[in-house]
């Protein structure tokens, strides 16, 4: 694996690749690796793909300053992780590197309704960060396939709706992959490494409400298992930030199930000072 730290250097690199015609599968991340980004280079991987990863952990989506000053660095096992996984290329710029003129300076993106509800309601400013970066990674990267995954909904829905304001949607493909979870249910996440033991033990209930929800779909009433779900995670000491179903191809929020139409479930909740979120396809 061949590791960048300038912009220019990567862009010669992957130029010549081009030349060789060579695809470019792009998975971006902020580092603190784990088996749900092996899972996103393997899938890369096997569609043939030359595969670039980059890890930068991005100030400007970080509402919460202690929350990015504590966010996991780990790069010597990222970079065996992703050796181990097949990847070709890692960018590892610095934030001179990525916003040389500034953070405050960047194309501003509007992505409407998905910037008021659920993570844009709870978090404001932090699809603006997202759509900042990913738009100077797509930039320089300029990749023929973006994998993401799935238990980050919202901002997949985001990146889809960035792909059309960039007029780029016909040259890069967005494939979402599933969420990869540990044996007992818990979405692989950078952020549960800052989980205490107990709360680790705790952090599963955010998937067995998701399950309940699931599989409730043909009660039809929703507002009941909501309730019951936000009752359980108060009572195990969660704070939840919102327990919500929406139609899985818009994130148009919704009372109660359809079974004509997709739709997913989420859930946003702090564990002591963890946010952790998940989310889960009802149908189709």
């Amino acid at each position: 694996m061949v590791i960048f730290k300038k912009i220019h250097d990567l862009q010669d690199f992957l130029s010549a690749k081009r030349k060789e015609n060579m695809t470019i599968g792009f998975v971006p991340t902020m580092g603190a690796l784990h088996d749900g980004h092996r899972s996103l280079v393997k899938k890369a991987v096997d569609s043939k793909d030359f595969v670039v990863c980059s890890i930068f952990v991005n100030p400007t989506q970080f509402k919460d300053k202690t929350d990015f000053e504590k966010y996991p660095v780990t790069p010597d096992a990222d970079i065996l992780l992703l050796t181990q996984a097949g990847c070709h290329v890692l960018f590892l710029p610095d934030v001179q590197e990525m916003y040389p003129d500034g953070t405050g300076k960047g194309n501003d993106f509007d992505f409407g309704y998905l910037d008021t509800v659920l993570e844009g309601a709870h978090r404001p400013g932090h699809f603006k960060g997202v759509g900042q970066v990913v738009a100077r990674l797509l930039n320089i990267v300029q990749p023929d396939r973006l994998y993401m995954g799935q238990k980050d909904y919202q901002q997949c829905m985001v990146v889809r709706s960035l792909l059309g304001q960039m007029n780029i949607s016909d040259k890069t493909e967005l494939i979402i992959c599933p969420t990869l979870r540990e044996p007992d249910g818990l979405a692989m996440s950078s952020r549960n490494t800052r989980l205490t033991e107990p709360q680790r033990a705790l952090a599963i209930v955010i998937y067995q409400c998701l399950v309940s929800i699931q599989g409730k779909v043909n009660d039809g009433n929703f507002d009941i298992v909501q309730k019951e779900c936000l009752d359980i995670l108060k009572d195990k000491g969660f704070e939840p930030e919102y327990v919500a179903l929406a139609d899985a191809r818009d994130l148009a929020l919704t009372d109660n199930y359809n079974t004509t139409r997709p739709m997913v479930a989420l859930i946003a909740a702090k564990l002591g000072q963890v946010r952790l979120i998940d989310n889960l396809l009802i149908n189709g």
